[in-house]
This record gives structure tokens, sequence and C-alpha cells, in this order.
């Protein structure tokens, strides 16, 4: 194999030694859970691969409090049976918990490579986070938005990328792109509802008709953002041990942010 080859697993295998080193406790915010989940025994290991979930200020209030806290939708379940998922279907050394990551700490946030955001179409980003957040993706870090729908929280997501990205436009996806080509081959994508589909009968809520998979990428043509607008894998991967739920859209679900990780972790 060429040298030049080995550089990209290098540089994975090194990033994953320093996660581990750099890891801190485990954070729980007991008060603001939306499903509650039981700890795993092993929810504390030392790992290569750790889901961070951020906690930001909503634009219904300035405090993160129980009421005003959108970053914690379907949170933890959601992320701790997602986690099981990956350590079943990949070979990604993964913690079963989650960690919280709160743009109120100074530096915690340069800790945990790859963040997960939900109902981005109510963050309230200051100017303080907006910088701290595009410091954090250009040296490398990686953001998935999802869970957020129609025009209007459309807008209030940009604006805040707006501060993040002033001079970075948000583009579509191509299907060819490596995002959707790294464990599984995603070209035949398609809308993922969320719970609301079992009263609702409806795929959509409010005017976010057709789902839409964007993305914000640096100099060097890596996804830095990758958004997911339009749908909800959250509440997917929360209820896919439910037999009310479709087995089709939980698979995608995961599928999708399996391949996110994984480009993340190579890019």
């Amino acid at each position: 194999m060429r040298r030049t080859a080995l550089l990209p697993v290098l540089l994975v295998v090194a990033s994953g030694v320093t996660l581990v080193l750099a890891q801190r406790p485990f954070r729980q915010f007991m008060e603001e859970e939306d499903n509650p989940a039981a700890f795993p025994a092993d929810g504390n290991e030392k790992t290569e691969f750790v889901f961070g979930r951020l906690r930001y200020r909503s634009w219904r209030g300035s405090r993160y409090m129980a009421g005003y806290g959108s970053w914690s939708t379907d949170y933890p379940k959601a992320d701790r049976q997602f986690l099981q998922g990956v350590r079943r279907l990949t070979r990604i050394q993964a913690r079963s918990s989650e960690q919280v990551v709160g743009m109120d700490d100074p530096d915690d946030i340069y800790n945990w490579p790859w963040l997960y955001a939900v109902e981005v179409g109510r963050w309230d980003l200051s100017d303080k986070d907006a910088a701290k957040l595009r410091d954090y993706l250009l040296r490398g870090g990686f953001l998935m938005v999802d869970d957020f729908h129609g025009t209007l929280e459309w807008s209030i997501f940009a604006e805040g990328m707006q501060k993040v990205f002033p001079d970075r436009p948000i583009v579509e996806l191509e299907n060819k792109d490596q995002i959707f080509h790294t464990l599984y081959d995603l070209d035949e994508r398609f809308q993922v509802p969320g719970i609301q589909y079992w009263y609702s009968g409806s795929i959509y809520e409010r005017d976010g008709v057709e789902a839409r998979w964007r993305g914000i990428y640096d100099d060097h043509g890596r996804i830095m953002v990758a958004i997911c607008h339009n749908m909800d894998l959250g509440d997917a991967w929360e209820w896919a041990d439910h037999p009310r739920y479709p087995e089709h859209y939980a698979s995608l679900a995961y599928r999708v942010a399996i391949n996110y990780i994984i480009y993340s972790m190579s890019h």
C-alpha cells in the first residue's frame, strides 16, 4: 500500500486515541429528560466513539430548564437505543451512553468530535456560541442536525447557521456524495416520520412535505454539518422497538446516522 494511502487511516486511529484520552465523565440531566432510559452498566466505558448530544439555549427562553430544553427531545432513550444498533451493526467501539455537551462550558465541545442536535428550529445561538461552534467545526468537528420541520423552523435554524458561517452556503447533498456510501449505499432515501405518524397518519409535519438532505462543506470538501430537514430520525431510533413503528423507517434512520458517523471518523 502506498504511504499516502495510509495517512487517512493513521489520522482516524490517532483521533480515536486522542478521544479516549480526553473523554470526561458522563453527564446526566435527569430533570430535563424527555424519555428516560436505564443507564447502561458500561455507560462510563472509554471508547473510540461517543455520541455527543448538543445542549443549547432555546428561543423560548434564555436559561436551560425543563420546558425550555428543546435540545433534550427524545433524550436519552433515542441516543441509547441508537447506540445499541451501532454496536450490533458495526465494529465501531461505541460507548453505550450519550454525552451531553453544553455550549455554556468553555472548552468541553472540543472533547467530542461528533455532535447531534435536535429541534434546531428552536435554537438560539448567541454570537459567542456561534463563534465556538464555527471554531469546533473548522478544527474537524462534525454536527448532525435532525427533527425540525417546515419553513419557519428552517428560517430559525438558517439564521443560527448564518452566524456560524456567514460565508459558507447550505447546499443540497447529492446521491453520489461519499457520506451516503460509507457502510450503506443510500441512493434510495425517503422521508422518516416522527411518532406523530401514529395518530396523524401523515409522514410530514407542518409544511415540511419533502425530506431535504443538506450540508455545509469546509475548504477541503469535507461535510462539517449534515442537515436532516423535514424528518425525525431521532423518533425512529427511540421507537424502533415498538411494534407500531414501521421497520423500514427505523432501518433507514439507523443506516443514515451510522453512515454519518463513519464518514466523520474517516474524513
